[in-house]
Formats: C-alpha cells, sequence, structure tokens
C-alpha cells in the first residue's frame, strides 16, 4: 500500500532504498567523523569473534600468572585495560543508542503522520514531559482496555450466534 509523504512526495534530502543519496561533502565534519566510528566500533564490538578474542586476552592473562609470580603490575595491566575500554566503550555505545533512537522516532513519526486517522502530535512524544507521557501512557492503556473488552464481546456474541 503506496502513502504520499507529508511533503507531497517529493523524496527530496530523503535517505532511503527509494531515492538516491544526498552527495557526501569532500572532507566529513568532526562529528560525521565521529558518528560513523562509533557506530563501526559498536556494530564490530557485538561479533562473536570480538567476544572470543576478548576471552582469548583475558586467558593470556592469566596463563602468565605464574610467569609474573601474581605481581601487583600483572593485575594492573588487566585491571587498566579493562577500565580504559570500558570507559571509552560507554561513550560509544551512547553514541550509537542516540542515534538509533533518533533514527527510530523519525520512523515512527513518519508512520504516524502518514496513517490517516492518527494523533500526529505523538509523532513528537519524545518532546513531552514525563507527566505528559505517564498520562498518555494511562490513556492509551485505558482505550487499549475498552478495545480488547469490546473484541471480547463481539467474540461472545459471534460465538453465541453459531452455537
Amino acid at each position: 500500500m503506496a502513502h504520499k509523504h507529508s511533503n507531497g512526495g517529493n523524496n527530496e534530502g530523503h535517505k532511503g532504498h527509494d531515492g538516491p543519496r544526498a552527495p557526501m561533502a569532500p572532507h566529513p565534519s568532526r562529528n560525521e567523523w565521529f558518528s560513523r566510528f562509533a557506530h563501526e566500533t559498536a556494530r564490530l564490538s557485538g561479533k562473536p569473534v570480538t567476544f572470543i578474542l576478548a576471552v582469548a586476552v583475558v586467558l593470556a592473562w592469566a596463563v602468565m600468572g605464574p610467569l609474573f609470580h601474581y605481581s601487583d603490575t600483572w593485575q594492573l595491566v588487566i585491571n587498566t585495560s579493562t577500565t580504559i575500554i570500558t570507559f571509552l566503550m560507554v561513550f560509544l555505545i551512547q553514541n550509537t543508542q542516540n542515534r538509533d533512537t533518533l533514527a527510530l522516532q523519525v520512523k515512527l513519526a513518519e508512520l504516524i503522520i502518514a496513517v490517516q486517522g492518527a494523533h500526529n502530535r505523538l509523532a513528537t512524544a519524545e518532546e513531552l514531559s514525563e507527566e505528559e507521557l505517564e498520562r498518555l501512557h494511562k490513556d492509551y492503556c485505558t482505550k487499549a482496555d475498552s478495545a480488547r473488552e469490546t473484541l471480547e464481546q463481539r467474540r461472545a456474541r459471534k460465538h453465541k450466534a453459531e452455537a
């Protein structure tokens, strides 16, 4: 089922499978570089081979324990290494999470705006206060309960009519 975009069907600037991508700048900004770096690092860190490599490093460190007489320096190497990696990964993962969340919000906003009868104000729900979101959540829970009851009543009437 096709739908018109809210901009009258004009896909200019729209990045997707149905149109050309915007031309890349000759020199990407620092933000673009960091975003690509963070995305690729997060992607690679989630691969099984990365986990196996991390386990191998820890095993190699453990095997070297007797060689270094389980010294403070030997312990400091793994503690410092893992702390630094964890510290840096927090920022990379947060960047990726922010990007993914924003992309999801944009996609949902497009769907909400495209569907006739939908409440367009929900397309920007992430900008509402905590109290407004809680109120909306309660409203939609009530609507869902009502819809469920109506459906159950229809099913019961249908079942009764068939019997």
